[in-house]
């Protein structure tokens, strides 16, 4: 028992804590209702008569030592609580926050978005899992149809699949609701393609969709050139060449001047000094039948635009992986925007 009231008494003098819930664990410790001092109490009476009042004497003792080793680092703890608290310079600047970013392609997609409202457009949103009717066979897509070998992609199963294009958003609008229809489609669309300076198997499209009585190329290209007039200057060279859409008839792509080379030739244009930037073209018949549109009452014209190749021009950007990389460095040039 003496051999327990030493070892009490070294723990208690070297007992160390700037806690104050530590600091009452070990009050409760010695001097709880179950606690060791009680425990030492109750078993005075297993001590033989003569060595009782020495043994007493000495849980007193020890008592004392931890009311005493309580209170002292009770004080210490407060008082360092108050000399932190009293130290604080309420008048002084709060701490600088980093300013975060917006990523480069939604500051061009909304900046496309603001572009075509100004005309008119509404914004059409719709899902990135798509079913084969949506984007494939609606739009002039057979199941059989050769032009099915131009998308590589995503499938799900055997009829459900990442859409390849912004499209299936027209033929939902267009499903459920009568011309004249004026759309932009922004959004995420995926190409099982490999992954280079200048394609990816995720990127973003915005595609326009008008429908109405009267609709002609010429309007689209009133349009187009609207489009590269308020985003890229009027200086700024544009060129159509003839393509081929299942969905469209006519159709054509667009090219811009490459301003990353001016002209010159660089990997982002294939050295030829231009870069495909949208397709468009006549909406097909066929499509507007799919949808319960009469064409030889309607017509209408859809454009397609890649907004990672139009980012890599504005901001003169050699490499389309940065956008999807999470470069920190990258993304820290666009804080301001």
């Amino acid at each position: 028992m003496i051999k327990n009231l030493e070892i009490y008494t070294s723990e208690i003098a070297n007992f160390k804590t700037d806690n104050l819930e530590e600091l009452n664990q070990f009050r409760l410790k010695f001097l709880g209702k179950k606690g060791i001092l009680i425990e030492l109490f109750n078993k005075i009476k297993e001590i033989p008569p003569e060595e009782r009042k020495q043994f007493g004497q000495d849980i007193n003792i020890l008592k004392s030592a931890v009311l005493d080793k309580v209170e002292t680092l009770k004080t210490d703890i407060e008082s360092k609580q108050h000399s932190r608290h009293s130290t604080l310079d309420v008048s002084r600047s709060a701490n600088y926050m980093t300013l975060g970013s917006r990523h480069p392609i939604s500051v061009v997609m909304k900046q496309l978005c603001d572009t075509f409202k100004k005309i008119g457009y509404t914004i059409s949103e719709g899902p990135d899992i798509e079913d084969d009717w949506y984007n494939f066979e609606s739009l002039n897509f057979t199941e059989d149809h050769p032009a099915r070998d131009m998308q590589d992609t995503f499938f799900i199963d055997e009829k459900t699949l990442l859409r390849t294009h912004t499209s299936p958003v027209q033929i939902r609008v267009m499903e459920t609701h009568k011309p004249p229809l004026h759309i932009i489609c922004p959004g995420r669309v995926f190409r099982n393609e490999a992954i280079t300076a200048r394609a990816h198997c995720i990127f973003h499209q915005i595609e326009l969709l008008c429908v109405d009585q009267n609709v002609s190329f010429a309007d689209m290209r009133q349009t187009l050139d609207y489009f590269v007039k308020e985003t890229f200057g009027p200086n700024r060279k544009t060129r159509l060449r003839p393509s081929y859409f299942p969905f469209t008839e006519p159709s054509a792509e667009m090219d811009i001047s490459c301003d990353i080379c001016n002209g010159k030739g660089c990997n982002i244009c294939k050295y030829t000094g231009w870069v495909e930037i949208l397709g468009c073209g006549m909406v097909d018949p066929n499509v507007l039948e799919n949808v319960g549109i009469d064409p030889h009452i309607y017509s209408g014209f859809a454009i397609g635009i890649g907004v990672e190749r139009l980012t890599q021009q504005l901001y003169k950007t050699k490499d389309i992986r940065l956008f999807f990389e999470n470069d920190i460095r990258f993304l820290q040039q666009f804080e301001s925007m």
